[in-house]
């Protein structure tokens, strides 16, 4: 089985999470009162950001009307001992928010991420995943009752005391898959989906499915969005995507034969490249997968491979 270590975009935060302190609200507490705790302001899934397009980072004692203007604050861990919390001012018009923290735009963390280092990334990724959940769990599920955060932002329980249901952060994780054809010449599978470009192709992926294992899931879609059955299915790497609640884990597979017959629904043509053809279209200025993706991760070291 081959995997790679190297870290992907998302990946790598260098936060201590400090789990079993975030539960205690008197620590939270007296984190929020530190003039040394940092803290990162967003607006609707976006990052707050300066001038120079570097995200803001404002302290909690001299930012406390940024606070005070808060939607949800939570606790994302502890830098080398400096507390560093998200800050959310969703309900806030954007001028506001910008005014709020002292900042220039309001951007999506994907269209900064060449500009920032893997942890900076990370950590604005992690951000922005936990503020969007919990805009979205607003209310019990079971009574639809109000839900409170608690444990520094890392729960929501019903204030319903004869519910009390508690809730976590959901995570949905997809499948991304490789494709290699069954014989010579070494060629991979890559898909146009309905939707993208002419000339757009990437490997392809899915949810999985309540009672899956990540190793059905692949099966399943290739076959489902493809027609392909594969075998000899190896793990390559996983990483965060929180766009909102994305977990995307890289297989490569083979197929156990060359026919393709695509779906029509989600994919509208399928076909196998050589490596060449590969290297081509990248000298030719079109991306491999995009920047800060895994499918760039695995079609890059396909083409390692064949070096």
């Amino acid at each position: 089985m081959h995997t790679d270590e190297r870290i992907l975009a998302y990946g790598g935060g260098w936060l201590d999470r400090a789990g079993a302190r975030r539960t205690d609200p008197g620590w939270i507490a007296a984190r929020l009162a530190d003039r040394e705790t940092v803290l990162l302001p967003l607006w609707r899934d976006h990052c707050l950001v300066s001038a120079e397009r570097t995200p803001v980072r404002r302290g909690a004692v001299e930012a406390a009307g940024l606070l005070a203007a808060a939607d949800e604050t939570v606790f994302l861990g502890l830098d080398g001992g400096v507390a560093v919390f998200a800050v959310d001012l969703s309900g806030r018009s954007e001028q506001e928010a910008l005014e709020l923290a002292g900042a220039a735009e309001a951007v999506n963390v994907r269209s900064l991420v060449g500009g920032l280092g893997p942890a900076e990334a990370a950590v604005q990724a992690y951000a922005r995943g936990l503020l969007h959940w919990h805009r979205g769990q607003r209310y019990c599920g079971s009574c639809g009752a109000v839900t409170v955060g608690r444990d520094g932002g890392h729960t929501r329980s019903c204030a319903d005391a004869g519910c009390a249901r508690l809730f976590f952060p959901r995570i949905e994780p997809a499948i991304i898959v490789l494709v290699e054809a069954p014989g010579a010449p070494d060629r991979c599978l890559l898909a146009r989906h309905r939707g993208a470009p002419e000339g757009s192709w990437s490997t392809l992926a899915g949810f999985v499915e309540v009672g899956e294992s990540l190793e059905d899931a692949v099966r399943r879609e290739m076959a489902e969005e493809a027609g392909v059955t594969v075998v000899d299915l190896a793990y390559q790497g996983s990483q965060a995507w929180p766009f909102p609640a994305g977990l995307m884990v890289g297989f490569r597979a083979t197929a156990a034969a060359e026919e393709v017959r695509v779906d029509g629904e989600e994919l509208v043509e399928a076909r196998w490249f050589t490596r060449e053809e590969l290297r081509a279209r990248s000298a030719a200025g079109r991306p491999l997968g995009r920047i800060d993706s895994i499918d760039r991760h695995l079609l890059g070291t396909w083409l390692t491979a064949g070096d």
